[in-house]
């Protein structure tokens, strides 16, 4: 089982936003009590947090999906529901956050640092917030939106002072245990380490660094072979470059110069940054018969490339006192001449003034409608219902998209798509359009200020409408018409005809006075009573 995994792709799921409530407030000597019922809460966010006490990306190894909660749904007696709990995720630090394609999201250095991965869906509103002069009582209320599903991959490029770099069974480990309280896994076969191994080193009154010991490289590790591609990116964030190269080595073809060019060469075919780095020689294993006589013999040659050189033993700590203090003076130096960390600075932008709402263009035989308004009124409205249909349909008209259709060339029938959802278009009988308000508009007080209209056969109030005398609508318009419906279903969308408040008045009292006029309307074209 795998203990240290610093790869991972992390499949994110935000919480839904709760849906909205349609209720009637019902009491006794209140028989309009309107409508009462609540909005639905915020869905949870996903969010990485890094957190010092974790070392490495092993739970997302074995629980790669990780979902928030969903917003509670509102309820009657304008009873909001809760939030969804955000879903905090602790991540080591020098995480980096990468799409599948490999583009950089974002890279969290630093104790503290967080990104929102996926946000919640919105809450959906009930009918109480949907009530307008016109409509009093809405006869329905919106779905919670659905949150954000987002499958990132998490890197983790270890953040460390040192990096140790060289061939396998250089010593690297053992260096690290007595540069450090560290106890890694030390043995005489090549690549027993497997995984970086840090510790943190105390070199007098000098303050502590962390030491990385990187798996051993091989000639083409930037290029994959060995184990040093999996783990080269640990060395982009050290501030010091530490070869230890092994003078007791038997290998033909092998020694301490040939393997310091091919080191060098594999991280600058990795990252040119890295030529940059401070770098220090450490000359491994001189208490080896003869490695001390090879250690001489290699250091003035190490010195004319200005490179500093340290003779070490692992095993009796030779020189091992004096490398650290110089590690420590190498890491405060470039610690002072790094630039202060700058805090996030965060940007608003607002949006253009003559920036649209929504932007039409054709696909195939249809048309193909996007923005961030539609789209989300689409996802938020409940094709189950009419009368939510109807909402939607008014708001899309108000928005100008019918006018935009029909400048299109959009004709009756044609295939209209919003986000997931397709529609069989049928434009408003007063043409291209509900125009100025239209047929069975209303403005919207407590929303987006967006149009709404009753369903098909049915006033804003519930009040009976079928088969009923056109009154005029506002803007001069007459007639019924017929908006968006949802492509595949029966249901088709038609304004409703409102009926004046005389007109409603003058039906009640013939009802009171002839039962007979209870019944249906009189129809199209015929006087009502």
């Amino acid at each position: 089982m795998p203990t240290f995994v610093d790869r991972v792709v992390l499949h994110a799921t935000a919480g839904d936003g709760g849906h909205g409530c349609a209720s009637i407030h019902r009491e006794k000597f209140k028989p309009l009590g309107g409508p009462d019922g609540g909005d639905g809460g915020r869905g949870g966010d996903v969010r990485l947090v890094v957190d010092p006490s974790v070392t490495t990306l092993l739970d997302f190894h074995f629980h790669p999906h990780q979902r928030a909660s969903r917003g509670r749904p509102g309820q009657g007696s304008n009873r909001h529901g809760a939030d969804g709990a955000d879903l905090v995720l602790p991540v080591p630090d020098g995480t980096v956050v990468l799409t599948e394609d490999g583009e950089q999201i974002i890279d969290l250095v630093g104790p503290g640092s967080a990104f929102v991965l996926a946000r919640g869906g919105r809450g959906g509103r009930g009918n109480a917030a949907l009530a307008s002069a016109r409509r009093k009582a809405p006869g329905f209320a919106e779905l919670g939106e659905p949150g954000e599903q987002l499958d990132a991959v998490l890197e983790l490029k270890t953040v460390a002072d040192v990096a140790l770099v060289g061939f396998p069974s250089a010593g690297k480990s053992s260096l690290v245990s007595v540069l450090s309280a560290a106890k890694p896994k030390i043995a005489d076969y090549p690549f027993t380490t497997l995984v970086p191994n840090l510790g943190v080193a105390q070199a007098g009154d000098r303050p502590p660094y962390t030491v990385a010991d990187v798996p051993g490289l091989i000639p083409g590790a930037s290029e994959g072979r060995g184990l040093g591609l999996e783990f080269l990116r640990h060395i982009e964030r050290c501030s010091v470059i530490v070869h230890v190269l092994d003078c007791a080595t038997l290998e033909p073809g092998r020694d301490p110069m040939t393997d310091l060019d091919v080191i060098e060469a594999e991280l600058a075919a990795y990252s040119a940054d890295l030529s940059d780095r401070p770098r220090l020689v450490v000359l491994n294993k001189i208490d080896v018969p003869d490695a001390a006589e090879l250690a001489e013999l290699v250091a003035p040659e190490l010195r004319a490339r200005d490179l500093a050189v340290f003779a070490v033993s692992t095993a009796t700590r030779r020189g091992v006192h004096a490398l650290s203090l110089a590690l420590a003076d190498l890491v405060a130096q470039h610690r002072a001449a790094a630039p202060a960390r700058a805090a996030t600075r965060i940007v608003l932008r607002p949006r253009a003034v003559n920036e649209p709402d929504f932007t039409v263009r054709p696909l195939g035989d249809g048309f193909l409608i996007t923005g961030s308004k539609p789209e989300r009124w689409v996802r938020q409205t409940d094709f189950t219902n009419d009368e939510a249909i109807g909402f939607l349909a008014d708001r899309l008209a108000r928005l100008g998209v019918e006018k935009e259709l029909a400048r299109l060339g959009a004709t009756a029938g044609a295939e209209v798509t919003i986000g997931e959802v397709t529609f069989d278009w049928e434009p408003t009988l007063s043409g291209g359009g509900l125009g100025n308000g239209g047929l069975g508009v209303d403005d919207h007080p407590g929303g987006d200020g967006l149009a709404e209209t009753g369903p098909g056969g049915r006033g804003p109030a519930g009040t009976a409408a079928s088969g009923a005398a056109p009154s005029p609508g506002r803007g001069g318009d007459t007639g019924s018409s017929v908006s968006l419906g949802p492509r595949g279903t029966d249901d088709r969308l038609r304004a409703s005809v409102r009926l004046t408040r005389a007109e409603r008045m003058a039906r009640r009292a013939a009802a009171v006075v002839d039962p007979a006029v209870r019944g249906e309307p009189a129809g199209r074209g015929e006087e009502e009573g």
